[in-house]
């Protein structure tokens, strides 16, 4: 992690302006899996429309009602994901407004056919949680554009950190919420995240130049392309790393993660098996190594 994304230490609750037309708002939601806290973004000078509310927070509805001027309406909520630090205060945000609330779809959208088949085993979600109460009005597609006379945003369907998730183009920049950040990498926890889909979401944004990403948590990107290609390398590397771990017998996510995490904090401990778990269902997937059955995370794993 770099100097300046360490130091990034914004005022919680407070508008900032990150160039014209675009504010950010930090929720009082800091934790080991949210940094500082969720950025909710706020694009327009008169028709606003909000990304990610963010969580279940009276005082960060408050910020974010209390930041527009009376010359200003909030006309769209947008949601990137259903993750419980950037969906809940949608419905609340949307009541007081009375505007629509936009996103991919519900907790289960977009989720991979192996991911669905694995939720009916028993796996279930792991890290940050997921808003299985979150309902849009409208029902994003991918390429879709939302705009209105001040700006224009087009959605890029970015499954992989959750099936459901969205990236938002803002001309050459792009919001990338939890799917690309620069302060850490995305959780992939399945069966919600997918390993595959994540990495094909890593190629999609890279076939385009990008000025920034402006991300669901920490400072923004401003070598975008950059970190999207350390991304793919990193996972990559992670791969190779288990498959070496793996040639000295049968092990599970748990032996995996004491092998290969050696410097991860505790408190980490959880996302790191959810990730090593991600990876070998997709090594699985790909015919790489066997699992014992019925594939979940307590299989052993062994090479082919």
């Amino acid at each position: 992690m770099s100097d300046n994304l360490i130091e990034f230490s914004p005022l919680v609750g407070i508008p900032e302006n990150l160039e014209p037309n675009l504010r950010r708002i930090v929720a009082p939601n800091p934790s080991p899996m949210t940094f500082r806290g969720t950025n909710t973004y706020l694009i327009g000078q008169k028709d606003i429309a909000v990304i990610d509310p963010g969580p279940n927070s009276s005082s960060h509805l408050y910020s974010i009602l209390n930041s527009l001027k009376s010359t200003q309406q909030i006309c769209y909520i947008l949601v990137s994901h259903t993750h419980l630090d950037h969906s809940p205060l949608a419905k609340p945000l949307s009541d007081k407004c009375g505007v629509p609330i936009l996103a991919f779809g519900d907790a289960n959208a977009g989720r991979s056919p192996i991911m669905r088949s694995l939720s009916k085993t028993g796996l279930v979600d792991g890290g940050e949680g997921v808003d299985i109460m979150f309902m849009p009005d409208h029902f994003l597609k991918h390429g879709e554009i939302i705009k209105t006379s001040e700006w224009k945003l087009e959605v890029i369907h970015t499954p992989g950190h959750i099936g459901n998730h969205i990236s938002l183009a803002w001309d050459n920049a792009c919001f990338t919420a939890d799917h690309v950040m620069g302060w850490a990498s995305s959780l992939i926890s399945p069966p919600d995240g997918d390993l595959t889909d994540f990495m094909s979401s890593c190629q999609l944004l890279l076939s385009r130049r990008w000025r920034v990403f402006y991300p669901g948590h920490g400072a923004p990107i401003h070598q975008p392309n950059d970190r999207l290609k350390w991304l793919i390398k990193h996972r990559k590397n992670r791969e190779t790393s288990i498959l070496v771990a793996l040639e000295s017998g049968p092990a599970t996510v748990k032996s995996l993660v004491t092998q290969i995490y050696t410097d991860t904090p505790r408190a980490l401990r959880e996302a790191a098996e959810r990730n090593v778990l991600a990876h070998l269902i997709s090594l699985y997937e790909h015919n790489k190594i066997i699992a014992t059955k019925p594939l979940c995370a307590q299989s052993k794993f062994s090479l082919m």
